[in-house]
């Protein structure tokens, strides 16, 4: 496979093996705290102790675990929660297409890679400046987030269990609050800003009418509406 697929090292340029290892430990550990609020919100969706750990186990990407149980927890069917799970758990997919570019694992290997090719492995990977340093990181992220994140949702579905009613304690809003904490830093351009805008509009606004867990599919739209009406656009400013 060529190199070309990453940055090009000159000599000096290296990244320490133990910087890469503390940058990649500081997101694990920043990022795997929130699991204490899936496991909190998950309890108190109705899931079961270990309906929960298995979703934090086998499914492990956060967006896509919180809108399960929160479509569960409005009173959703099992398949619209679902549905909206996979089509946020869909960019993962993609992730997996750049990854196994610079990555280049063995063969035997890349079936328990793809585990963990989520949003902060891919970031803190894409970040290194060669094919060593990037393995590490992708390792030393996976590793760690994936054992923290599914101790603290061990750790938060028991602490639900013991406090009882998680909507007195306003608990129910831990989840929500959690992940627009991890995808506000990714509204960068114009363009995310606006698929953001127009999700929580839809979403929002068909909330009443619809059946819950059916918004968060409707939302989905946002991107393509979007995209369309920027190509509309620059399409007409080029007939000008």
């Amino acid at each position: 496979m060529a190199e070309t697929t990453l940055t090009d090292i000159r000599d000096g340029e290296r990244k320490p093996d133990a910087a890469v290892v503390r940058d990649a430990l500081g997101v694990g550990v920043a990022v795997g705290l929130s699991g204490f609020a899936f496991g909190v919100t998950s309890a108190g969706s109705g899931l079961t102790l270990w309906q929960t750990c298995a979703l934090s186990l086998l499914v492990f990407t956060g967006a896509s675990q919180f809108a399960l149980v929160g479509a569960l927890a409005a009173g959703g069917g099992a398949f619209a929660a679902a549905a909206g799970a996979f089509f946020l758990g869909v960019r993962n997919a993609f992730y997996g297409l750049r990854l196994s570019q610079v990555l280049a694992l063995p063969r035997a290997v890349r079936p328990f890679a793809a585990q963990w090719v989520i949003d902060e492995t891919t970031a803190v990977t894409l970040a290194q400046p060669d094919r060593r340093a990037a393995r590490i990181g992708f390792v030393a992220t996976g590793l760690s987030l994936y054992i923290l994140w599914n101790l603290t949702t061990l750790a938060g579905a028991l602490g639900a269990e013991a406090i009882g009613d998680t909507d007195a304690w306003g608990l129910d809003a831990a989840g929500p609050a959690v992940f627009l904490a991890l995808l506000a830093p990714m509204l960068r351009t114009t363009t995310e800003r606006a698929v953001a805008g127009v999700a929580v509009v839809l979403g929002l606004g068909l909330l009443p009418v619809l059946p819950a867990g059916v918004p968060v599919l409707v939302a989905a739209l946002a991107a393509p509406a979007v995209l369309w009406a920027q190509g509309r656009r620059a399409q007409k400013e080029g007939q000008r």
